[in-house]
């Protein structure tokens, strides 16, 4: 058995999994909920849940309302960015189908339990079209256009994907589908949504289609896990992650997320950290927009890519990690900024 699972790897992050973490959980099913993309494994055999994002809970609320023009239901399969088909509990009839998103075991997800509405009717062509609590741009730097839905690319690719399954499923040429989130603008001001420049709702995203667990004992874990490596990339998202793998083929990969407080390596270790730069450089100097025009760091970068306030941060984060090389990605994985151990350089094209 041991031969068998030495290489799993949790398939959202591509987090190494021991063989001892399985045996230490003492869950027979313990493999499965790995392989599943529904659980994280701490280094104690501890299970944390994740949740499900806005993005996957709004695909299966439109698949659902597709469906539902041919038959009442009650659950739906949505295929996630990650590759991973989840089931998710929906109440669907006559066209209109709510789906409510699961939060897993994550302290402060604001939007744990939120409802999620779609109401599709046949039509001669297929378009989505979004109703109240959905917020809009205003903002550049953001995951769409100015004055645009907020839905990052990846989740519009989810909910489209789950659409054109729900046709199939359903025998149905077309439809118009109209998604909202019936509490979503009351929600969004609990969120960040109004100082980054969202406006009058939430955010549908979701890079992977789940939302990471989190506790401090995760933290702790992980943070144990990675000083372990002899070569890692800590990176904060999906798109780190993607393309970390490409630049350091040799280095083992650790999704870190936004917890970057808890960070450290060891002195012997050949130690990166690798993303897209609003994390790492808002972690390095929180108040790097203050006297600014910009709202978000994203916009920042897309208006003026040497801003001095960008050498600036990254100071600090080099003043917090002055043995590890900091590599910021834009978003089509070109090099941003990259630096060395202590040393701070200029941009790179």
């Amino acid at each position: 058995m041991k031969d068998q699972i030495d290489d799993i790897t949790d398939p959202v992050t591509g987090f190494a999994i021991s063989p001892e973490w399985l045996e230490m959980s003492g869950d027979p099913l313990a493999l499965d909920k790995v392989k599943s993309g529904k659980w994280v494994l701490l280094s104690d055999g501890t299970f944390l849940r994740r949740g499900y994002t806005t993005g996957t809970t709004a695909a299966a609320a439109c698949k659902g309302a597709v469906v539902s023009l041919a038959r009442s239901i009650d659950r739906v399969f949505v295929l996630t960015p990650a590759g991973i088909k989840v089931e998710v509990h929906v109440k669907g009839e006559d066209g209109v189908c709510t789906a409510v998103k699961r939060g897993g075991d994550h302290e402060s997800d604001v939007t744990a339990g939120i409802e999620i509405r779609a109401w599709a009717v046949r039509s001669e062509k297929t378009e989505l079209v979004t109703g109240c609590g959905i917020g809009r741009i205003g903002s550049k730097g953001l995951c769409a256009d100015l004055g645009k839905p907020a839905i990052s690319q990846s989740a519009r690719r989810e909910i489209i994907g789950a659409i054109e399954e729900g046709l199939k499923e359903a025998a149905v040429s077309a439809a118009r589908i109209e998604l909202s989130i019936p509490r979503g603008e009351e929600i969004a001001l609990q969120t960040l949504n109004p100082k980054v420049g969202v406006i009058g709702g939430i955010s549908i995203l979701g890079s992977t289609g789940f939302v990471e667990p989190w506790n401090e004992h995760l933290g702790e874990s992980r943070t144990s896990d990675i000083q372990k490596l002899d070569k890692v990339v800590a990176t904060t998202g999906r798109v780190g992650l993607k393309y970390s793998r490409v630049l350091f083929p040799e280095h083992k990969v650790v999704l870190v997320g936004n917890r970057l407080d808890g960070l450290s390596f060891n002195e012997d270790q050949d130690s990166v950290i690798c993303g897209l730069p609003a994390l790492i450089l808002k972690w390095g100097m929180p108040n790097i927009l203050e006297g600014t025009a910009y709202k978000t760091v994203a916009g920042m970068i897309e208006d003026a890519p040497d801003n001095p306030r960008i050498n600036e941060a990254l100071a600090k984060v080099k003043e917090r990690l002055p043995l590890t090389r900091i590599v910021l990605l834009r978003r089509d994985g070109s090099i941003l900024r990259d630096e060395s151990p202590n040393k701070i350089s200029g941009s790179y094209n």
